[in-house]
Parts: C-alpha cells; sequence; structure tokens
C-alpha cells in the first residue's frame, strides 16, 4: 500500500482527493511483488556492472538490452497491446529499484517511459494502437527535444516541412541532450511544423533511429550521467510520414510535467538507497580504524554509525516522496485513460505536489552523497569503487531542472494563488518569443 505523506501546507483548492487504489486498472495486472521477483535479478546483474561501466566510460547497450528482453520496457503498455499493464505506481516503484543499480541506465529509459505514458494518457485510440505495440515489441524510444545556442526562448528552430510527396513531411533540426537515442530504435523529435496559410505548431515527429539523414553523437561531455547518451541528434531531411506526427496537447494543462520531473526524483531516490547500500557493504568489509575512532571495528564506531543512519533516513524519505506523488499521478493516469477528464484543481495539486517533493529531495540526496565518503579512510576515494559517482549523477539530475525555480514557483503557488508552470522553455530572451 503506498504511504501518503501529510501536506498541510497546500491551499483547500489545491487538496487531493484521498486514496484510492495504488494498482492496475487491470485485475489480472501482476502485483508489485511478481514484477519485483520477475526484475529484481535484472537489476541485480545491471548493478554488478555499474562502477566498471562509470570508470570506463563504456556504454549501457548490454543493461538496456537485457531490460528489452526481459520486458521491462514494456511495462506500461496495456495487456491487451502485448505489454505488462503496470500502473504508475509499480512503474516508479521498480525505477526506483533500477536507479539503485545503475542511476544512468534509468536515466536512458525516461525518454522512453514518458513517451509511452504521453501517448497512453494524452492520445486516442488510433495513436496508442500504432506505437505501443510496437514497444511491447521491444522497441526502445529516445528524445530529441531541447535546442541549445542563441535559440529564442519559447520558440524552435528544428522544422517541419510538407514533402513534395503527398502524406509526407521533412524534417530538418539539430538537438541536444538528447537522453537514449543512442540506445533506440526510435527517437521523438519535437519540431515547429510549418505549413504555407497556417499558423506554426509543436508538433512531436517519430522516426526510426536507422532513418537516412538521422545522425547520433556520443558528445555529452557533463562530469555525470556520463552513460546517457545525451549528446547530439542531428536530423536533416529526413522523410516523415503524416502518422508518424503527432500532435499532442501543448496550450493546457497536463499531468506529463510531473510525470518527468517524477522520474528525476525517482532516479534520485534509487541514488539515495545506492548510497546506504554501498555505505553498508564499505563499512562492513573495512578493518582499518583511526588511533583516535571510537572502536576497534568501523562497523562498531558511533560516529560511523551516525552516518550510515542518516544515510538511510534520506532514502527512506526519497522513497516516499516518490511514491506520494506516484499515487497521485497514478490516479489522474488512470482518469485519463479511460478517457474521463480530470478537474483543472487536481491537476494543479499534482503539479504543486511534485515542486514540493523535488524541493525536499533534491538537497538531502547531494548532502547524502558527499556524506557517504564520512564513513571512511582514503580508500573510499578509490576509483575501482566510483563512489563519487553518486554524487556526480545526482548533481547532473538536479541541474537538469533547477530547483530554486521550482521552489519559487511553489512559494507564488501558496502564497498568492498563482497557476502552475506548466510549459518550461530555455534559450535566450527575445521580443518576439512564443511558447509552442
Amino acid at each position: 500500500m503506498t504511504t501518503t505523506l501529510p501536506c498541510a501546507t497546500e491551499p483547500a483548492a489545491y487538496a487531493a482527493p484521498g486514496p484510492t487504489t495504488d494498482g492496475p486498472a487491470d485485475p489480472d495486472a501482476p502485483s508489485l511483488p511478481s514484477l519485483q521477483a520477475r526484475f529484481r535479478p535484472v537489476f541485480d546483474r545491471i548493478a554488478q556492472g555499474a562502477a566498471e561501466r562509470e570508470r570506463t566510460r563504456s556504454l549501457a547497450h548490454e543493461p538496456i538490452a537485457w531490460l528489452r528482453d526481459s520486458g521491462f520496457t514494456a511495462l506500461r503498455v496495456p495487456r491487451r497491446l502485448g505489454g505488462a499493464g503496470a500502473s504508475v505506481e509499480q512503474l516508479f516503484a521498480l525505477w526506483t529499484e533500477l536507479a539503485e543499480a545503475d542511476s544512468n541506465v534509468a536515466q536512458i529509459l525516461r525518454p522512453h517511459f514518458g513517451f509511452l505514458d504521453r501517448v497512453l494518457i494524452d492520445r486516442d485510440a488510433a495513436t496508442q494502437a500504432r506505437w505501443l505495440p510496437l514497444a511491447a515489441r521491444g522497441a526502445v524510444f529516445g528524445n530529441a527535444t531541447t535546442e541549445v545556442g542563441a535559440g529564442t526562448l519559447g520558440t524552435l528552430q528544428t522544422t517541419l516541412v510538407p514533402d513534395a510527396q503527398p502524406g509526407w513531411w521533412r524534417l530538418d533540426g539539430r538537438k541536444f541532450y538528447s537522453t537514449g537515442t543512442l540506445y533506440a530504435d526510435w527517437v521523438t523529435v519535437v519540431a515547429r511544423a510549418v505549413e504555407p496559410g497556417k499558423e506554426d505548431q509543436t508538433v512531436h515527429a517519430v522516426v526510426p533511429t536507422s532513418e537516412a539523414g538521422v545522425q547520433r553523437f556520443d558528445d555529452w561531455r557533463g562530469f555525470g550521467q556520463r552513460l546517457t547518451g545525451s549528446g547530439t541528434t542531428v536530423l536533416s531531411q529526413v522523410r516523415v510520414p503524416d502518422d508518424a506526427v503527432i500532435r499532442f496537447p501543448r496550450a493546457q494543462p497536463t499531468p506529463l510535467v510531473a510525470y518527468f520531473q517524477l522520474a528525476h526524483l525517482a532516479t534520485l531516490a534509487g541514488i539515495a538507497r545506492a548510497l546506504q547500500r554501498d555505505a553498508i557493504a564499505y563499512v562492513q568489509a573495512r578493518r582499518r580504524v583511526f588511533s583516535h575512532g571510537s572502536a576497534t571495528l568501523p562497523k562498531d564506531d558511533p560516529l560511523v554509525q551516525h552516518i550510515v543512519g542518516q544515510l538511510a533516513g534520506t532514502a527512506y524519505i526519497a522513497g516516499l516522496a516518490v511514491a506520494d506523488v506516484a499515487a497521485e499521478l497514478g490516479r489522474i493516469a488512470r482518469e485519463r485513460e479511460a478517457g474521463r477528464e480530470v478537474p483543472l484543481q487536481q491537476l494543479h495539486a499534482l503539479e504543486l505536489r511534485t515542486a514540493q517533493a523535488q524541493v525536499a529531495v533534491v538537497d538531502p540526496v547531494l548532502q547524502a552523497a558527499a556524506r557517504l565518503f564520512e564513513v571512511g579512510g582514503s580508500s573510499a576515494l578509490s576509483e575501482d569503487l566510483a563512489l563519487d559517482r553518486h554524487w556526480r549523477n545526482a548533481r547532473t539530475l538536479a541541474s537538469h531542472n533547477p530547483v530554486l525555480y521550482k521552489a519559487r514557483s511553489a512559494g507564488d503557488i501558496l502564497l498568492n494563488g498563482a497557476d502552475p508552470i506548466y510549459y518550461w522553455h530555455v534559450g535566450v530572451a527575445g521580443v518576439a518569443a512564443v511558447a509552442g
């Protein structure tokens, strides 16, 4: 059963409904324990090579293949379309376990699961029938959304224009932060559809990564999340059929913003669990002590015990925050998947709750990742252990969507009744900026 954290500071208008079922709508769908029994051996296998992959910067093609072959990448695909039919709550519980094994691998799949749930939650049956069976058969989806450089805030330089052949388009552009695309069979490209006599429209063009004109570069040089393939995708005159152009709603509130934030939070919660795991393993195996220590073995030193207890507390609270947000997101997802409208105030409450969770989780996890090194001496700095990867990966995740802006947004909502911000853009401020 999902634990719901109290949220006493929420305005009455944003109060979420009481808890309901936290499981899948399909009564024949698998339980969380059965899913854990199915996928934990895969997670364990991934965890065994995580430090070595990080140390040698070996891309995670094998772990992604293991997850695909096990059916993990089809977790949220409905059973009627060939998937497991798992709930949002089950997905994020397992996501946290995967992130504990290797946060790079969890981050690689963020665009994949985000695309599948966007199709499930925000699109029609025909779109679902077009794309979800591909995931059931093992297809992995990547992302090409963000552009760098001097582009105007709120505009897209990537364009989709009609091809000479009716029913086809031509896609051109250059993207960065293309997380997961190095590992993907398909990539969802956010572009500006330009048609004569019509207002430009922001769309998603879904193209095979093997298509002529699609180039992927492993040029991500961030100090964390080194294996996520979050580099450049170049699209040059890529032909796109009309049925691969998806027009998601963009002028109205959506639960998908909270979804993508929750993916980061679940990965941070997994890192917190990895910190606890690695601290325990390191201390229990350690025999050397300091002359000014407080015990003959590190595991009996009360100061070391204190640090391990703090790490465990951070992991616990981060996990609760993820479960709380996932429970509310799951309720909304089931309503939307059933074709029922969700009250605006419920979407606002979800967005506020997600922002609060981000503010509550990010700094403690970063502090825990630094505090880990207090349990030992210089041997904890060994590159063979790669314990520094936890802080670097957490810091990188926290930088994708700066927490200070989320804190400010939550404060504005609580103080002034402001509406949440659902569509965030990055670019150069300019006079002609128009949100897509």
